[in-house]
């Protein structure tokens, strides 16, 4: 199938599928004589797989080491349990995180309960306060919105 195909068969932007490519994750496709990219049903098979763990908020690291332990499968999986329990430590982490943001959220919130003008909102000061103040507490200020600090 050609790029376009790979991408509707999979729900994955054609750029993304070469970004793949580029770092590794993906083999090369073979090349027809009009040097048109050609990927066979074990590129389909290994997107997914890549899109199902992205999906599961997984660095590109990450997947990487499971491609890598999927390529040789009579190797022992204890690594591939320890990638999942450091992950799943890096979940619980986010959750508490998100909690805490929940609770912020909540306390903002309650700071204005009816309409008034924006010079007198609530919601508004609270956040010019916090701005002013130090990083968001309970916050690593290297996270970028997903498990991973990376």
């Amino acid at each position: 199938m050609k790029i376009g195909e790979l991408s509707t068969a999979s729900s994955t932007a054609i750029e993304t599928i070469r970004y793949y490519e580029r770092e590794g994750l993906l083999p090369p496709p073979g090349r027809t004589e009009g040097n048109f990219r050609i990927y066979e049903a074990s590129h389909l098979e290994r997107l997914q797989f890549i899109r199902y763990c992205r999906g599961l908020d997984m660095s590109l690291d990450e997947v990487r080491v499971l491609l890598r332990f999927k390529d040789a499968p009579a190797k022992d999986c204890g690594d591939v349990d320890a990638l999942l329990d450091e992950h799943i430590g890096h979940v619980s982490k986010r959750i508490k995180e998100l909690r805490s943001l929940e609770r912020q959220l909540k306390e903002l919130r309650q700071r204005c309960s009816a309409s008034r003008s924006a010079d007198q909102c609530g919601i508004l000061a609270g956040l010019a306060e916090a701005s002013q103040e130090a990083p968001t507490p309970g916050r690593d200020p290297n996270h970028l919105r997903s498990v991973h600090g990376h």
